[in-house]
């Protein structure tokens, strides 16, 4: 799948190189998904990955090997508006996003903002577009959760076996709006 979604690049997951796969996994998944490493990454360097992409006009990132894009989201109750920086790729016309929150046993703040409020932007430096957020569910979700462990971020297998019992890690498509 070549070309954008509303100015996001297209990441085909069942295309992807093999070294990128790998090289994510070992600057990303590997080294970061004990609960102190990943409780390290969440604090001190992903507040530092959106000061890089604007800086850069979207051209570096700190995650090495994952492609990361800005979601722009208004909070569920406060209304304000919250940039997040997240891991995404794309299936068919959908942008799709893992809510993992690094295995913790509660969703990350922009899930339930997406929830609230589905329309929101997505950016990559000065490219991105408006896209509406829905949940995927069923086995959709499943096939999706498994093509991202597998091809994205290994990671997120430990944080699935780290939250089971607890909840389940939610995936959503954005179709551009």
């Amino acid at each position: 799948m070549a070309g954008y979604l509303n100015g996001i690049p297209c990441v085909d997951l069942a295309a992807r190189p093999l070294w990128k796969r790998e090289l994510s996994w070992l600057f990303g998944g590997k080294l970061f998904t004990t609960e102190r490493a990943a409780k390290f990454w969440r604090r001190r360097v992903a507040p530092l990955e959106g000061t890089v992409m604007k800086a850069t006009g979207g051209r570096a990132r700190l995650s090495v090997g994952i492609p990361v894009l800005m979601l722009t989201a208004t909070g569920a109750r406060s209304g304000k508006q919250y940039e997040t920086p997240l891991a995404y790729f794309t299936d068919g016309d959908d942008v799709v996003l893992i809510a993992s929150n690094y295995g913790r046993d509660r969703h990350p703040s922009w899930y339930h903002n997406l929830l609230a409020h589905p329309d929101c932007e997505l950016h990559i430096g000065p490219r991105g577009g408006r896209f509406v957020a829905h949940e995927a569910t069923g086995a959709d979700r499943d096939r999706l959760y498994a093509l991202a462990a597998d091809r994205l971020n290994k990671g997120w297998n430990t944080y699935e076996q780290r939250t089971d019992g607890i909840r389940t890690i939610p995936v959503l498509r954005l179709s551009p709006n």
